[in-house]
């Protein structure tokens, strides 16, 4: 299986599958076709493939790319989307609930009298499917910078199935339109009230950071005030993940999602803070993180130095050949990962990188060893950092676990087995895989950037360069000496001494912190040509692996949200799927030589990233981010656990669901 985060255009979906599509052309009314009685147990034939429901989840990642890059805003669009399509599907339905549709939640009320609505078609489910997907994309993209695009995309799908998007009346007890306009109507008025502040284009109510920004074109980090919290980033340019241009210096976005109704989260998983006299709501609470003024300080900073001396592992011509096939790497469980910040020294390995990992002795359904792949250290890590950033073009995290959902589908050994027993078809596979995967990418970023905002987790990019603008804290007795400092590590990050080149013709450079790590995005003219290395460098100038354009997402840190994200998604994958493998046991994305790679050259071989689970690709996500410098390795366990707990939740509440509401 080849997995690509760009998948076809719309346009292209739309032209080869039209001559396939179900619907007719004529007149809009021919789209609600006349009641077929009151019998409502009698199956609907569910062949179609790609299904409406598929084709819709495609426009919405095709908007998700071309708007501003907000991962908890997207988490929730894919999320209300998944939900709006499986009402539409259970309106039809005696055996499932809706979610929304004809219930009362959190106060809000969508009525809607089953047994009053008559029209039981494949074609009136598929139109009621989607009206409620048009509206409600158009609707929340409807001040995307790319609204035309989307408006267009989403136009020419309706007018392939033959359906009208200009209908717009909305009825609980009208035709398969009407519902699904009143579906979608449901949607966007709960959305308005849930928490998120939609109507103010998601802006945070309350929040203050308590650092001005730092300016990573600067040397150091001179402007800090607390070591612990976050950053903004001052940007000449700033270009967020999806491509666009925003603010010189982007503001925290999600520091109060914590407020936004979650999908299964209950109020026992909720706790309540205080800071400034203003209320964060927090979910599944972890415990603070390694403060530097608190007991955590040594941990704080080991943790920053180790991403530091990752950064040692991003030149394909000084690291060594591994093997990155799923005979080496993968095959952790759970309890597995420790749980106190004391024992992350034995998970993570300082010096040569990845975890403990045992790798699969065989691939369960060849019967066969897996092969080897040797490449180097410095290829594998460019491309893992690059592949799970998921930009320029992003989809945000969220959307690249749907997008990795789509391609297992399309997988030729893969068979439509929900829960790995019952055979359905193709649109009741994507209506419950959609919706069980988007409740608890919904949830994850309500758990995660609950923390986020409340434990306001400072980023590595600050944290390091305001350590080394302090010193060293490893020997009272040597130069530049501080508690609160960078520790030495001999070969990675060593103080400056006369002689050193980092010294030549400047003097005042001696006694200050170096880095041996990646050179950074101003060692690049050309992205296409040239290689930033790894060398000695002044730990002040210390970049991420990261275009110069963006350097960090503007967020705080702690926890991970891609360990959130593909945790709960890898465990969702593993249960609706029934089997914790990719179909015939590997999951693989092709990076070509010198032409995947978007940040410098390379890779300077192909590079095949291989997975044998979902849950090892998601451990590998979780890695990247610590090679690409943007989390320590505080911020990822505890984002993979609580990932885990949501899709345990998100999980037990569908099954719910699909089974009437009963437990």
């Amino acid at each position: 299986m080849r997995i690509t985060t760009v998948p076809l255009l719309l346009v292209a979906i739309v032209c080869v599958f039209v001559s396939s599509c179900g619907g007719g052309q004529g007149e809009p009314d021919s789209v609600s076709p006349p009641a077929m009685g009151p019998d409502k147990s009698k199956p609907l034939a569910d062949v179609q493939s790609p299904s409406v429901a598929r084709r819709w989840n495609e426009v919405l990642l095709e908007a998700i790319r071309n708007d501003y890059a907000r991962p908890t805003s997207h988490s929730r669009n894919l999320f209300h989307l998944s939900a709006a399509m499986y009402d539409a599907w259970a309106a039809y339905s005696t055996q499932e609930s809706a979610y929304l549709l004809g219930q009362t939640l959190n106060g809000f009320s969508c009525p809607f009298a089953r047994d009053a609505f008559q029209q039981y078609s494949v074609e009136a489910r598929e139109a009621t499917i989607s009206y409620a997907a048009y509206r409600l994309i158009t609707h929340r993209f409807s001040n995307s910078p790319s609204v035309a695009y989307t408006l267009l995309q989403s136009n020419e799908l309706m007018e392939a199935l033959g359906l009208n998007p200009a209908l717009v009346a909305s009825s609980a007890e009208g035709n398969a339109a009407e519902l699904g306009n009143y579906i979608a109507d449901c949607y966007i008025r709960y959305g308005l009230q849930d928490g998120s502040n939609e109507a103010n284009s998601y802006q945070s109510r309350y929040y203050q950071p308590v650092n001005p920004p730092i300016a990573p074109a600067e040397p150091g980090n001179p402007e800090i005030k607390d070591l612990g919290r976050w950053q903004a980033i001052e940007l000449e340019t700033s270009i967020d993940q999806a491509g666009n241009q925003v603010s010189a210096v982007p503001e925290f976005i999600g520091a109060e999602w914590g407020d936004v109704l979650p999908f299964a989260l209950t109020e026992a998983d909720r706790e309540h803070h205080q800071r400034d006299g203003n209320q964060f709501t927090v979910y599944l609470d972890p415990g603070e993180p390694p403060y530097p003024n608190s007991h955590y300080r040594d941990i704080y900073q080991r943790t920053f130095a180790l991403v530091a001396i990752w950064g040692s592992h991003l030149d394909p011509q000084q690291t060594p050949i591994i093997d990155i096939s799923p005979a080496a790497l993968g095959n952790l469980d759970i309890a597995d990962f420790p749980r106190e910040f004391s024992e992350y020294d034995q998970f993570y390995a300082l010096f040569d990188g990845g975890d403990p990992g045992r790798g699969h002795a065989i691939n369960p359904f060849t019967g066969e060893p897996y092969e080897p792949q040797s490449v180097s250290l410095g290829d594998y890590t460019r491309v893992l950092a690059e592949f799970w950033a998921d930009g320029p073009e992003s989809e945000t995290p969220p959307g690249h676990w749907f997008v990795i959902l789509n391609h297992v589908v399309d997988h030729p050994e893969f068979e439509r087995q929900l829960w790995g027993s019952e055979q359905v078809g193709p649109l009741e596979w994507d209506i419950k895989a959609y919706f069980s995967l988007g409740g608890a990418m919904h949830d994850s970023a309500v758990a995660a950037w609950s923390n986020k905002g409340w434990y306001d987790f400072v980023r590595p990019v600050s944290a390091i360069r305001a350590m080394a603008d302090l010193g060293q804290s490893t020997d009272p007795d040597a130069a530049s000496y501080h508690p609160d400092g960078l520790p030495l590590y001999e070969g990675y990050i060593e103080l400056v001494q006369a002689g050193d080149p980092l010294a030549d013709g400047k003097p005042e450079n001696i006694g200050k912190i170096k880095l041996y790590s990646w050179r950074g995005p101003e060692t690049i003219e050309s992205p296409q040509t040239d290689v930033a290395g790894v060398g000695w460098i002044l730990a002040e100038n210390w970049w991420p692996y990261q275009r110069p354009t963006f350097v960090t997402p503007p967020f705080a840190g702690y926890v991970s949200g891609h360990s959130t994200f593909s945790r709960a998604a890898a465990d969702v994958l593993t249960a609706i799927t029934g089997s914790e493998y990719f179909p015939g046991g590997m999951g693989e994305f092709l990076a070509p030589k010198d032409e995947f790679l978007v940040f410098e050259q390379g890779p300077s071989t192909d590079v095949i990233l291989q997975w044998a689970t979902y849950r090892d690709a998601s451990d590998q996500c979780s890695l990247s981010r610590i090679w690409g410098g943007i989390h320590p390795p505080v911020d990822d366990l505890r984002g993979r656990i609580i990932g885990a707990r949501v899709a345990r939740q998100a999980l037990y509440r569908v099954q719910q669901l699909f089974h009437g509401n009963q437990p």
